[in-house]
């Protein structure tokens, strides 16, 4: 049966229907009707439903809805408004880095790599290559972005500097 859940998405709060095991990635996409984060395997291995959970990056495929009660999540529609603290501002550092690096081809794994760099840098603001390199491991990218990714994230750490 479904239960009424109170989520903070990119600051609002939703009520929304869903049995409380319901994954969050489809409470994102079916009842708020965010893009941003996609489903790629449902196993968290891809990245590609990657949102953060008060500042963290998570995998949204396997979080249950539950688990987002109390917290703060923010997925790529809500990325610039929470770097900067409000709404209509500049794109975040990562995602004008990847503009500007032309960072994705096709672009279904982007979702991915954006959000976990963003948080990778709020962490580790002077990440170097190792650094960036573990921070992202895990991700897939099956069109080869990778070096594209390395030249974007090293550009939005400077520009976080």
């Amino acid at each position: 049966m479904g239960k009424t859940l109170e989520i903070e998405v990119n600051g609002r709060r939703h009520a929304v229907e869903a049995p409380p095991d319901t994954p969050l990635l489809y409470v994102l996409r079916n009842e708020m009707e965010l893009r941003g984060p996609r489903f790629g395997c449902g196993l968290a291995q891809c990245g590609a439903c990657t949102v953060h959970m008060d500042g963290v990056a998570i995998r949204s495929c396997v979080t249950p809805a539950s688990a987002a009660a109390g917290t703060r999540i923010t997925t790529l529609e809500g990325l610039a408004q929470a770097y900067h603290g409000k709404e209509g501002e500049a794109l975040h550092p990562v995602q004008q880095a990847f503009i500007e690096e032309q960072a994705a081809q096709c672009g279904y794994c982007v979702n991915a790599w954006i959000m976990t760099s963003a948080a990778l840098l709020e962490k580790t603001p002077d990440a170097t290559d190792e650094q960036i390199k573990e921070g992202l491991r895990g991700l897939k990218c099956r069109c080869g972005t990778q070096i594209s990714v390395m030249r974007a994230v090293r550009r939005a750490s400077k520009a976080m500097a």
